[in-house]
């Protein structure tokens, strides 16, 4: 089989383990809280990251002129959206959680053109239109849902998300540094943030049952280190573009997975939201692979 058979294959298996993920972090919280959690599949993941940088004998030293940046991408993209999530699963749908932090897609865009100069065509209007009237039906503003507040967490995640990567972006501009290598830094930092959090912040005891420990390592090892390798292994094969339209793949197994484990049927108007910033996010994906654009080349 051929490196980019693999690389397909890789991918599937990736949005099947981060989308069962969202499964089992809301499944996790009947045994553990936000924080705790939070802090201890951070931790164990940069571990497992730093352990398959040592597998794959990557460098580890970082560039001393984007340390303080790091440190921000490790506060955004593991500190804050990694609690964000969790406090989101408390009382929110995983389902619906997932969709409302993908859409991080549609917060990068004005943010890359502010940060970036990075202009908004044509169709990238239309898809964050169809986005943003996704987000006004999954919210249902005009009903006062008791989740109202587990949305705005969800949103918030997808809105660090977002944020980070424009940070992200910043420092590849000025230093060639391996995403494998940056991604194992900026976790760790963010871990650090939360354990030290955690520890000032009161929650019942950790009930030590074998799913918790299930939750934790399927986090550490599979949703974190394993899931990543197979996103840069495909990504140095197939097309960016191409990856991405496939990484949909991660909310669709979500909302499939909690509505068969956790009986969580989207219906009505939160339903057609779901469709449409998936929809939005499948034009996104489209656009990608334009000739000319970034997102067509294999890296």
């Amino acid at each position: 089989m051929n490196k980019q058979k693999l690389a397909y294959i890789a991918l599937i298996v990736m949005a099947i383990v981060w989308g069962y993920n969202w499964v089992v972090m809301k499944k996790v919280l009947a045994y553990v809280g936000p924080f705790n959690f939070s802090a201890l599949r951070t931790f164990f993941g940069a571990l497992a990251l730093f352990a398959l940088l040592i597998f794959r004998r990557l460098p580890m030293r970082l560039d001393r002129r984007i340390w303080l940046r790091v440190l921000v991408l490790g506060f955004l993209q593991t500190a804050a959206f990694s609690l964000l999530i969790q406090l989101s699963l408390l009382q929110g749908a995983a389902g619906k959680s997932s969709i409302l932090v993908y859409t991080m897609p549609f917060w990068v865009i004005p943010m890359a053109w502010l940060s970036f100069g990075e202009r908004i065509y044509g169709m990238q209007w239309v898809a964050l239109a169809i986005a943003g009237l996704g987000l006004i039906f999954i919210l249902e503003p005009w009903k006062g849902q008791s989740d109202y507040f587990s949305e705005m967490f969800a949103v918030g995640a997808g809105l660090c998300w977002a944020i980070a990567s424009i940070v992200a972006k910043s420092i590849k501009q000025d230093v060639d540094v391996p995403a494998l290598q940056l991604t194992s830094w900026q976790m760790l930092c963010g871990a650090i943030v939360l354990v030290i959090t955690a520890t000032m912040v009161s929650e019942r005891p950790i009930d030590y049952s074998v799913y918790f420990f299930f939750a934790l390592i399927y986090n550490a090892i599979l949703a974190t280190s394993f899931a990543w390798f197979l996103w840069l292994f495909a990504l140095q094969h197939i097309p960016a573009g191409i990856a991405g339209i496939i990484a949909l793949g991660v909310p669709a197994m979500s909302v499939l997975s909690s509505w068969v484990e956790l009986g969580e049927r989207p219906m009505g108007v939160e339903l057609t939201g779901m469709i449409l910033i998936v929809a939005a996010l499948v034009l996104i994906s489209l656009l990608a692979l334009r000739p000319g654009d970034e997102g067509n080349r294999a890296e």
